[in-house]
């Protein structure tokens, strides 16, 4: 049973959330968060014995059955209310990571001024959660550093991506580099959403299964029958005075080698989404985007819904995207697994939630860290420690620099880092 009542206003969403398992959806202070869990999805190497990854129903199909035997009860109607699950979905179907959809026994939301709180009961005997807001914990900094791949392995990768790409092998490849370290056993992680919620107001700042982070960059959304989703692909630092930062800008706009990686990502999400939808547009040439640090390249599009689609059938169709991987599609993953000394898990793969009508919200997950991740785990010199690491990337095409695309790292690193200290 789902039941959704209106309740007076929140002004804090996050802290409701679990202050060491924080599920939460924010952008400009409305959204939701989850309380606890009565179930999902789940597919990765730790399932239990006896079930067969590759046999297991695609998120979207298990979406679709667990929906359809939920009664729901509700007269609030809006984005995110009723029947929800939270997602984290991996990079690479390869990946040794899991993809997860967590249902939640409680979901507290609010948009445009009005709140609400959402209970899912299960038939299982589950004790009811707290649905009160709790204090912050203490302030708490990570300690971070290298990798599996340092700043000079990273200009290796690149320039062999672009022997690769200039060989003929490939169009564009998007190459990450990884950051690697600890957070105090016990730290509030609400208060990392919190630090990138605020820093960048206009990302969608998500935690979800140990994935915290602020991307810019939505995958897509499905509401009553439309479809949007925006694409960023080319990027340059703000500048440090006005002057220089109307110049930055004014530099992405006419960069040939940007305008091409972006061309390349625009075209792979219209290709996805054609089949799924009707009058399908998109802006004829791309716009600067300003965030804190750095300019995106964006393009929106949009498009109606010419099939039963759910979002998360959208997102399976979309990702990857060029954005995230490259061009062709399978070459470009090629080249990734090669080049890349380490599995991404589910750094930039789809997170985002999906309603019992199949509606939803997906970014791309950037700008983030995976708490409690694997790859880190042989750096925590003490148990009292929990590993978190951290990718970022950049996209390479046959002109790139080895200089410049480990420079855009750098930016790209800075809200999860500075979030982190």
């Amino acid at each position: 049973m789902v039941e959704t009542r209106e309740i007076e206003h929140v002004d804090d969403l996050l802290a409701y959330a679990s202050p060491d398992e924080p599920l939460a959806w924010l952008r400009r202070g409305d959204g939701i968060v989850g309380i606890g869990s009565v179930g999902g999805y789940e597919n990765g190497p730790h399932l239990p014995p006896g079930i067969d990854r590759d046999g297991m129903p695609s998120p979207a199909d298990a979406w679709r059955h667990i929906a359809a035997t939920a009664e729901v009860d509700d007269p609030v109607g809006l984005p995110g209310s009723g029947l929800v699950a939270f997602g984290t979905l991996v990079f690479d179907e390869r990946s040794s990571g899991t993809s997860r959809l967590i249902v939640p026994q409680a979901v507290v939301g609010r948009h445009r001024g009005r709140s609400w709180i959402t209970r899912i009961r299960s038939s299982f005997d589950l004790p009811e959660p707290s649905v009160e807001p709790t204090p912050y914990g203490p302030h708490w900094s990570a300690t971070l550093g290298p990798g599996t791949m340092d700043p000079a392995a990273y200009q290796t990768a690149v320039r062999a991506a672009v022997d690769a790409i200039r060989a003929g092998e490939l169009e564009k490849v998007v190459l990450a580099r990884d950051l690697v370290g600890t957070i105090p056993a016990g730290a509030d992680l609400r208060r990392l959403v919190r630090a990138l919620a605020h820093d960048y107001p206009d990302t969608w700042t998500f935690a979800v299964d140990g994935m915290i982070g602020a991307s810019p960059e939505t995958l897509v959304t499905a509401s009553r029958g439309v479809v949007t989703a925006r694409v960023l692909a080319g990027t340059i630092p703000r500048g440090t005075d006005a002057h220089d930062d109307a110049a930055a800008s004014t530099s992405l706009s006419h960069s040939d080698k940007d305008l091409g990686e972006h061309r390349f990502a625009v075209q792979s999400v219209l290709d996805a989404l054609g089949p799924h939808t009707s009058h399908l547009r998109a802006d004829p040439e791309p716009f600067t985007l300003k965030l804190p640090n750095l300019w995106h390249l964006a393009t929106d599009v949009a498009g109606d819904l010419a099939d039963h689609a759910s979002s998360l059938d959208l997102v399976a169709a979309l990702h990857p995207t060029a954005a995230v991987a490259g061009t062709p599609t399978a070459a470009a993953l090629d080249a990734i697994r090669r080049l890349e000394p380490f599995d991404r898990g589910r750094y930039a793969g789809p997170v985002g939630w999906v309603d019992g009508d199949g509606n939803g919200e997906w970014a791309i997950a950037l700008r983030c860290a995976q708490v409690g991740a694997a790859p880190a785990r042989r750096y925590a010199e003490y148990s009292d420690t929990i590993p978190v690491v951290a990718h970022a990337g950049a996209g390479i095409v046959a002109a790139s620099d080895p200089e410049t695309e480990l420079l855009e790292t750098r930016v790209k690193f800075r809200p999860i880092v500075d979030a982190l200290a």
